[in-house]
């Protein structure tokens, strides 16, 4: 392969989006690592966290059931690799109990930077099989990044 091959290749098999948000870094990141803030924000609009379980530390595991405004359970799981604060969280990712949805284990990391009173977030994910499989990814993680946005705006951390 030639360098621009992989370039693509690996532009197939990763998600990257990057979001300024209008807080603080830490209290972007304590909405990251404390399951009292991550349980409301995480998961497209309409959706609701209905189950968390989260040892946020390294080798921590963590277990998320989120229901679909149509009544659908989606589970996922993994374990935290690193928590850096205020500037990094890696875990990874695994859907369980959904065929259609189920792919190898990925690699989630969050990378926060202080930018004055915002915060830019950079989250990475990979690999993915697909690049459908990617963008339905995008689309989740981006309506969790807007919920994640107005979490922050209402002042719901401190």
């Amino acid at each position: 392969m030639t360098a621009t091959t992989d370039a693509a290749a690996t532009r197939e098999h990763e998600l990257v989006i990057t979001r300024l948000l209008d807080a603080p870094r830490l209290l972007v990141f304590r909405a990251w690592t404390m399951p009292e803030h991550f349980t409301r924000w995480w998961g497209p609009r309409g959706f609701t966290t209905v189950s968390c379980k989260a040892e946020v530390r390294p080798g921590g595991a963590w277990h998320r059931v989120m229901r679909s405004p149509d009544g659908f359970d989606y589970r996922s799981r993994g374990v935290y690799h690193e928590i850096v604060e205020p500037e990094r969280v890696v875990f990874s990712f695994v859907w369980e109990d959904h065929p259609e949805l189920a792919e190898q284990e990925m690699l989630v990391t969050v990378t926060l930077l202080g930018r004055g009173d915002k915060t830019e977030l950079t989250l990475r994910q990979a690999p993915f099989t697909t690049v459908e499989a990617r963008e339905g990814h995008r689309r989740g993680w981006g309506g969790s990044l807007d919920r994640l946005a107005d979490y922050l705006a209402a002042g719901n951390i401190s």
